[in-house]
């Protein structure tokens, strides 16, 4: 049967067009039960279960499939998701079927309309499998939280309830209530009623206000070190009033890490300046207001002028960001409460209200929690019970944690991305030898750490008959493997980067590509793309070519091995001749960046040492860095920079290239205030006069006083990011000191790379273009979730990082070293050990203690603590200990030993403590 609709519709150009909408009816398609007889047995498409839906429920006793409406799907999804039901089915009977279609009524709106079309739909379910034998009988319960909806449908004589009503009736799935999202504010308010929160102003009057200018719009990123602050970064081009400070929790009025609010500037003569308190959330009693606004007024100190903030309130949320977050239950104290606290590991993150039934099972476990909504009179949001992942500290449970609070697509890659990789054995065919070099006579070799198996690169040099010199870079030809568009293409592209953990790598790619097909391993044939510039024996260029190639690598070494051939007399072989060579080379190339302004900062990087059996770390030590890692970084840079300049000349409008913006002069505030209480003068004009201002810093009797400042001038740095040409004017990399620059040298584990390969092998001919690839557009979405990506990544490995440090000092026990203080804050010190390249706080004041007399001086700035004043980069000596007080947020915590104040300092020996947790258990045993 065909239904048809007509109407006329004004075009642009004031024309009239008659459109002719047909519907096409059919009386053909089955009820999808498995043995309708009235069906004949037989149905096209899907089909519900062969097992209906049989829990004890005690709303519907007899068999019977479920019918939710679109909100229950979409709002209560965690109820509906496969595992969820011992035997789940839902089904809408399709439009297009004549017993079931729906027409829009006259004055309906297209909402009630659907509606009206489910609970037809349910209708005439229950109406059709009456046909079915007495033995068979079954039935359609409908599933809708729309009250007028569920009236309607009883009213049709439709079996009705809500998703709460039908979850609390499965007795034998209590669990499943935990999970059921609070919808509506109403009715999940705290009792006490009191209204803590002004009200959101709607989205209208939101928009209208940004629009006028009387309210901005930005980011909400909340503090990590104190709960009652936050700064909203301001959308649009404005420099003016570019960071906003939020403080108390009135001005951030409900708004969480991420979401997109509009705020309202206070008058001048309210703005703050930005905390040096460090206060983290820590209260039980969630309605203790009064407590919060005594803490705010612990902020609100008097100020240098010079340092107040533009400051605002949050009127109202444009868009919220919340995604499912991970942490631990707190009991609450009340006996048979189903009311508790959930504390999120993310300190970014408020606590989060849940209703639970399941608190004595889930105490001490990681779970994740999901927010529902956040009522004007309760101190946290509400939220709901998702998933327990496992016990705390557990390694598999922690590094699961982390993955998930960092985004990291993780999950194993799908049967549709494997299925586009090279089939095995694989070999080189004539087909691959297409624009393709011949380089398999050369001296290659690659250095990288040790226990590298994703070898991205690799280095020739040799002396050509003119006496020049010939250097290569060669780098791992993934985009021969990863064809545009394809499956493999777009999850490697959604992944990004791959993500190093302390004993885990997550791979961008397969395993196939990344360790055996693409990885430059010695002796055997790998496809690569080769930049290779002749040099004079001063590392000048005198040509650049680029070239797809087939290379053998003579030999994957380590950087110490490297070492070993270039530093060695008795060592005068190919590869070690061409070690020297690219050695000598890079050493000019490192001093002539430095020259132009190019920054070396200083980050300290720890290596584990792990066990063998338990897999535990056994050691801790910072690496060390030799002549060779700078050896190869340097060609990687050249290597960057010259292929930047290639893709820009041909692409100016579709290069993908990377850039590091300028510090604002603000950001080294704290650089020039430290090196000033040194008697030292730090210039931040240029980064050549930054560069030169840390090279004359030389103490004879400070030598660690350098890479302090130099660390220290990496935190003022600026965050470099990729970006599309056409979409910027400012290419330059502040850190590189180069005009232009992007990232050609890792495709295995940066998805960049691969773009660039693209472009670059588009440039010399060697492969075809494609749309996305010239589509400026998309390419700065790309850019957007790269940035994202690689960022992600790196505080991942950092999370990585600090978990394997607290499991070092968990069986180390207690020891105490000579730290250095980077910060000083009003009522804590920030140190850097530099023996184990480790960072921690130092606190001054502790709950149930004594308060010291603290001093603090933010000019300087100093910590005046009793009649001891602490400046940055004092050496002063502390205890380190892990603190598991708090099995949430276990963390290493630090005490101060030297210089001794009275109150405040702890004894140096620690020979008489239970040191490490072996020798605690070994005394419990004894006992």
């Amino acid at each position: 049967m065909l239904k048809s609709k007509t109407f006329l519709k004004k075009t642009r150009a004031g024309g009239v067009m008659k459109i002719v909408r047909e519907h096409y009816l059919r009386d053909d398609i089955g009820c999808g039960a498995p043995g309708c007889a009235a069906c004949g047995g037989a149905h096209e498409g899907p089909v519900l279960e062969p097992q209906p839906l049989d829990p004890a429920s005690s709303l519907c006793p007899q068999p019977h499939y479920l019918l939710p409406d679109t909100n229950v799907l979409l709002h209560q999804i965690l109820i509906w998701r496969p595992g969820t039901w011992p035997s789940v089915a839902s089904s809408l009977r399709p439009s297009g079927s004549l017993e079931t279609y729906v027409e829009q009524q006259q004055g309906e709106n297209s909402n009630d309309r659907n509606d009206r079309a489910i609970r037809v739909a349910a209708k005439w379910y229950n109406e059709h499998l009456k046909k079915m034998s007495a033995e068979n009988q079954l039935q359609v319960i409908f599933i809708t939280n729309d009250r007028k909806n569920k009236e309607k449908a009883i009213e049709e004589g439709i079996p009705a309830f809500t998703c709460e009503e039908y979850v609390k009736s499965l007795t034998a799935n209590p669990e499943l209530i935990d999970r059921l999202a609070c919808l509506s504010d109403e009715g999940n308010e705290i009792e006490s009623g009191k209204v803590i929160f002004s009200e959101h102003l709607p989205l209208s009057k939101l928009q209208q206000g940004i629009k006028s200018g009387t309210y901005l719009q930005g980011t909400f990123r909340a503090s990590r070190e104190n709960y009652l602050e936050a700064t909203v970064w301001v959308h649009g081009d404005t420099e003016e009033n570019k960071e906003i400070i939020l403080q108390g929790l009135k001005n951030l009025n409900r708004a969480v890490h991420e979401d997109i609010v509009a705020v309202e500037l206070l008058p001048k003569n309210q703005w703050v300046a930005p905390s040096s308190v460090v206060l983290h959330d820590e209260g039980q009693n969630e309605d203790d207001v009064e407590k919060e606004e005594e803490r705010e007024r612990i902020l609100k100190t008097a100020v240098n002028e010079k340092m107040l903030k533009p400051t605002g309130r949050v009127v109202g949320i444009i868009k919220r960001n919340w995604r499912p977050y991970c942490g631990m239950l707190s009991k609450s104290d009340i006996k048979e409460s189903r009311r508790h606290l959930f504390t999120p590991a993310d300190k970014r993150i408020p606590r989060i209200r849940i209703e639970t039934r399941q608190a004595s099972t889930l105490e001490g476990r990681r779970i994740i929690v999901s927010i529902d909504g956040w009522p004007r009179n309760s101190r946290y949001p509400n939220g709901h019970f998702v998933k327990n992942l496992g016990e705390v500290g557990d390694k598999e449970t922690e590094t699961e944690v982390l993955l998930l609070e960092h985004d990291v697509p993780h999950q194993p890659f799908s049967q549709a991305v494997l299925s586009f990789l090279p089939k095995m054995p694989w070999s080189i065919t004539e087909k691959d030898m297409k624009n393709r070099e011949d380089l398999r006579h050369l001296c290659v070799c690659s250095v990288d750490p040790p226990g590298c198996t994703d070898i991205d690169d690799a280095l020739h040099c040799r002396e050509l008959e003119n006496g020049d010199l010939e250097v290569g870079v060669h780098i791992a030809d993934v985009s021969h493997f990863i064809r545009p568009g394809n499956a493999l293409d777009q999850e490697s592209a959604r992944r990004g980067t791959t993500v190093y953990l302390c004993e885990k790598r997550i791979d961008m790619v397969p395993e196939l590509l990344s360790s055996n097909l693409c990885s430059l391993r010695s002796n055997v044939d790998r496809l690569a793309f080769s930049c290779i510039w002749e040099m004079n024996h001063n590392a000048e260029i005198l040509k650049t070519r680029f070239t797809k190639s087939v290379i053998n690598s003579k030999a994957s070494l380590t950087y110490a091995e490297a070492q070993m051939r270039i530093d060695s007399a008795a060592m005068n072989d190919s590869i070690t001749t061409s070690l020297r060579g690219l050695n000598k080379l890079a050493k000019i190339l490192k001093k002539r960046r430095i020259e132009k302004g190019a920054l070396t900062l200083s980050s300290p990087e720890v290596r584990f040492h792990m066990d063998s059996e338990t897999h535990d770390p056994i050691d801790l030590q910072t690496k060390e860095l030799r002549e060779t890692n700078s050896m190869v970084e340097e060609f990687m840079l050249l290597a960057n920079i010259s292929v930047a300049k290639k893709i820009h000349e041909e692409f100016s409008e579709h290069a993908l290239l990377r850039k590091h913006p300028a510090p604002p002069p603000s950001n080294y505030e704290i650089l020039v205030k430290a090196a000033k209480s040194k008697n030292l003068e730090i210039k931040t004009d240029t980064a050549k006069a930054l560069a030169d201002s840390l090279d004359r810093v030389d103490s004879p009797i400070f030598p660690y006083l350098n890479t302090l400042l130099r660390i220290l001038a990496t935190r003022c740095m600026m965050q470099a990011v990729y970006f599309c040409s056409g979409m910027d004017n400012d290419f330059h990399h502040y850190g590189l000191a180069s005009p232009i620059y992007t990232h050609f040298t890792s495709p295995i584990r940066r998805y960049a790379d691969i773009i660039v390969h693209r472009l670059l092998a588009v440039a010399i001919g060697a492969d075809c273009t494609y749309p996305e690839l010239t589509d400026k557009h998309k390419l700065a979405d790309l850019c957007k979730n790269l940035n994202f990506r690689h960022k992600m990544a790196q505080y991942a490995q950092r999370a990585s990082v600090a978990f394997h440090t607290q499991l070092f000092f968990k069986s180390k026990g207690i020891v105490s070293e000579e730290a250095y203080i980077l910060f000083v804050r009003k009522n804590a010190i920030v140190v850097l050990i530099p023996k184990y390249g480790l960072e921690g706080t130092v606190f001054f004041e502790e709950k149930d203690k004594p308060k010291p007399r603290l001093i603090y001086d933010d000019e300087v700035p100093s910590l005046k603590i009793e009649d001891t004043v602490f400046h940055i980069f004092d050496k002063v000596k502390v205890r380190i200990m892990l603190d598991s007080s708090n099995l949430q947020h276990q963390k290493i915590r630090m005490l101060l030993v030297e210089p001794q104040i009275p109150g405040i300092s702890v004894p140096t020996d620690t020979s008489n403590m239970d040191n490490s947790e072996p020798e605690r258990k070994k005394k419990k045993l004894q006992k």
